[in-house]
């Protein structure tokens, strides 16, 4: 099969289409025909070698996070999908391998693609949308009312988590650039804030939870607009010793990512609110309850544009530019 891949780290690393064998299946996976698959900032970020301390993958390592595509095999023990299923999937962390024609993913990690969905829109969703999800259900567990704050509303997670919020019953402030507001406006957002004109520290007040994916210069100012018992959460880090901890990390790398943190989580702590650091888990079970708000027409999936298989470098570098408007997708079909 052919799939997109990367023999080593590196800033200047672009990658390579190239024939691999298909993946083995085992007892529980599911062998998927891709059709699309979405690009997303961690490839980058994996590729530069950003997490290479954290998740030890082997190399060649096929990139891509995101598929949507058809069951072609399963696994002996696998009992929640069959051959030519319609499905969708974030690929299981300790494997990746969505940029190439076929995958094996944990049925664990599976849903049912929302019907009303191409598979390229299907593709663009798990990841941000697990992202937004566990960010605004599971840590934040945002109630109506409340007032939410979401930075960079126009990239691929702040689109889908500003309907998300709104779902959600909460007041929804976003940021964005000028050319973006009042496409911004249109999915849902109360208050959009144009970053390059308007400094969002000073505009707004009292809010109940931040979600940022942008760097400690922005996390410092979302500080001032959360109110006591607030809730800032960062998709971008820095790390907590929680996040260590939980990935079972050596007790060195615990003290690093201690440290790293400390700034932040000191300042949150003085200011009466409470910081977490979100890297989002593959969850089939959420992504079939994403699928129920799809169909019910409450999020609606963001594609700004498609790359055909053998252009994923140049997606990846359209990415990596920072203005793509929700998501950028791989189509294999």
């Amino acid at each position: 099969m052919k799939a997109f891949l990367i023999d080593r780290y590196g800033k200047e690393v672009e990658g390579d289409i190239t024939e691999v064998p298909q993946p083995k299946v085992g007892d529980f996976d599911v062998l998927v025909e891709t059709h699309a698959a979405s690009v997303n900032v961690l490839d980058i970020k994996i590729r530069k070698g950003e997490f290479k301390l954290i998740l030890p993958f082997r190399m060649p390592l096929i990139l891509g996070n995101d598929i949507a595509g058809t069951v072609k095999r399963v696994g002996g023990k696998v009992s929640r999908f069959r051959v030519g299923d319609e499905v969708y999937a974030r690929v299981d962390q300790a494997r990746m391998g969505g940029f190439a024609e076929f995958v094996g993913v944990n049925e664990a990690a599976v849903a049912l693609k929302p019907a009303n969905l191409s598979m390229q829109d299907a593709a663009s969703l798990p990841l941000v949308a697990l992202t937004a999800w566990q960010a605004l259900v599971e840590i934040a567990k945002v109630h109506p009312g409340q007032k939410v704050l979401i930075h960079a509303g126009s990239g691929g997670v702040g689109s889908i988590a500003i309907q998300v919020a709104k779902h959600l019953g909460a007041f929804v402030a976003t940021t964005t650039s000028t050319v973006n507001v009042p496409w911004v406006k249109a999915l849902g957002a109360d208050v959009v804030i144009d970053y390059k004109t308007q400094p969002f520290e000073s505009q707004l007040s009292d809010y109940d939870v931040v979600l940022s994916g942008l760097g400690a210069d922005v996390l410092d100012k979302s500080l001032k607009v959360l109110k006591p018992g607030g809730q800032l959460i960062s998709i971008s880090g820095p790390p907590t010793p929680e996040f260590a901890e939980q990935l079972r990390l050596s007790w060195l790398f615990q003290q690093i990512v201690r440290l790293i943190s400390r700034g932040i989580r000191k300042k949150s702590e003085q200011k009466g609110v409470s910081y977490r650091f979100l890297f989002m888990r593959e969850s089939g079970a959420q992504l079939a309850e994403l699928a129920k708000l799809v169909e019910a027409g409450v999020i609606k999936p963001v594609v700004d544009r498609t790359f055909p298989l053998n252009a994923t470098r140049d997606a990846l570098a359209y990415v990596a530019q920072g203005r793509a408007k929700g998501k950028v997708v791989v189509t294999m079909k």
